[in-house]
């Protein structure tokens, strides 16, 4: 296999001999901009393998004739030596040429194939972005009170756990300070989510906070990262996103042994992103934010038991809220709202009695080979080498979980409930008292 078709979305193989799926993928992800990169992509292959055949036979050619020459020598045939040795001159010079063009051409291939999106389910539905997600299934019952349920930013103002104020003088909008019985909520929460992911199987790990840029490359598309990654000025560093980023790089041009997987880990850090804009009131507070804790799962497994393992992923983000006393649902992503290098995505959301609505507090995504076939993440088989499948999903996300917490377990006296999993986190309370 050839650098090329090691670091794109898409086996150059596949698009070569299924040109049209390809497209009509395009299609159903509503990117017909692209349409006309797969037949750029087909003759730049085309022209890169006459390129290699035509080197092969130069080289060939020159390895027959070496020998000749030393034959004609011999026999005092000088002219003809001088005569061979002109034409392997000349053939020299050709291949070098072809091989500056096969460098170019293989950068160009590289280039597009990186944003050609990857293959999607075929279960997934076509839709042109997030408005036309479909809902799944429902978990426990959204439930309103008879009482009025104040915006978070004042719930957590009650147990004086919260300071915008501060956080926008020292680091600007996006920002905050967590205090006392909030800030310990928030902590307890992260702890919790840890512990019911190593109870249910999985590592737990804490990853590098910073990244190279090929690993940014082999983890998520060029949009993606440039509306959310922050770059170190002057150094070959990114702040991550999600630790999924640091996680799957972990394993980037490595072979991993078949019996090792499926490998299954769970993962804390701090995440950064751009999050450039706040839409309206419920997007303000500490819902869209520039930093946040995050615990997240990552499997590495083999192709045919992704599926399995996607179901069971989000599955655990549902018991967690539902262990919490948060209703959920699950929301499929659309076509149109799937990142390129996803084949499924579904988006698990908490339900907000204040809004009378869900809003989304975790993703789960299966990404099949993409992301291997990008960072060169090969399993070592009974039948050879192959490409592992990758996914990711989030267990919790304060302090966006918080809101969810905090509006369903929130009492008409302004106490908030402590659901029984969580005491042990919290120094055995059952309630937070408010302060005010």
């Amino acid at each position: 296999m050839s650098e090329v078709q090691e670091e794109i979305m898409l086996d150059i193989k596949f698009l070569r001999e299924n040109p049209e799926v390809v497209k009509q993928n395009i299609r159903n992800k509503f990117q017909d901009q692209k349409l006309g990169l797969v037949d750029q992509v087909i003759a730049l292959d085309k022209e890169n393998r006459e390129i290699k055949q035509e080197v092969e036979a130069l080289r060939a050619k020159k390895n027959k004739v070496s020998k000749q020459i030393g034959a004609l020598m011999a026999q005092g045939k000088k002219e003809e030596a001088d005569q061979i040795k002109k034409e392997i001159a000349a053939d020299g010079a050709r291949t070098a040429e072809l091989s500056a063009r096969e460098k170019e051409v293989e950068e160009e291939i590289r280039k597009i194939m990186m944003v050609i999106p990857n293959i999607i389910d075929p279960s997934v539905p076509i839709g042109k972005d997030d408005s036309e997600n479909v809902e799944l299934e429902r978990f426990g019952d959204p439930v309103v009170p008879d009482f009025e349920i104040p915006y978070h930013t004042e719930i957590m103002e009650s147990f004086d756990g919260i300071d915008l104020d501060s956080a926008r003088e020292v680091a600007g909008n996006g920002f905050y300070y967590l205090m006392g019985d909030i800030a310990r909520l928030h902590s307890g929460i992260l702890a919790y989510a840890r512990d019911f992911m190593i109870d249910r199987g999985f590592t737990y790990c804490v990853p590098p906070f910073m990244i190279h840029g090929n690993v940014v490359n082999g983890v998520m598309s060029f949009a993606e990262m440039e509306s959310m990654m922050y770059k170190i000025e002057g150094e070959d560093l990114y702040l991550i996103g999600t630790s999924e980023h640091s996680m799957i790089g972990k394993f980037i041009d490595s072979i991993i042994p078949e019996e090792k997987l499926p490998l299954t880990l769970t993962s804390y850090s701090p995440c950064f992103r751009k999050e450039k804009g706040a839409h309206g009131i419920e997007e303000r507070g500490v819902y869209r934010i520039h930093q946040f804790e995050k615990q997240e799962m990552v499997v590495l497994c083999k192709p045919e038991d992704s599926m399995m393992w996607y179901d069971r992923l989000w599955k655990n983000t549902v018991d967690l809220f539902r262990s919490l006393d948060i209703p959920v649902r699950t929301l499929e992503c659309c076509s149109g709202d799937l990142a390129d290098l996803k084949v499924k995505s579904v988006d698990v959301e908490a339900w907000s009695p204040r809004q009378k609505k869900y809003f989304e507090v975790g993703s789960c995504s299966n990404l099949g080979d993409a992301q291997a076939r990008r960072l060169k993440i090969r399993v070592n088989g009974e039948n050879g080498k192959y490409l592992a499948h990758t996914l990711n999903n989030t267990v919790v996300a304060p302090p966006r979980m918080l809101i969810a917490f905090l509006e369903n377990n929130l009492n008409a006296d302004g106490t908030v409930n402590i659901p029984e999993p969580l005491r042990m986190y919290m120094g055995g309370k059952e309630k937070l008292i408010p302060k005010k």
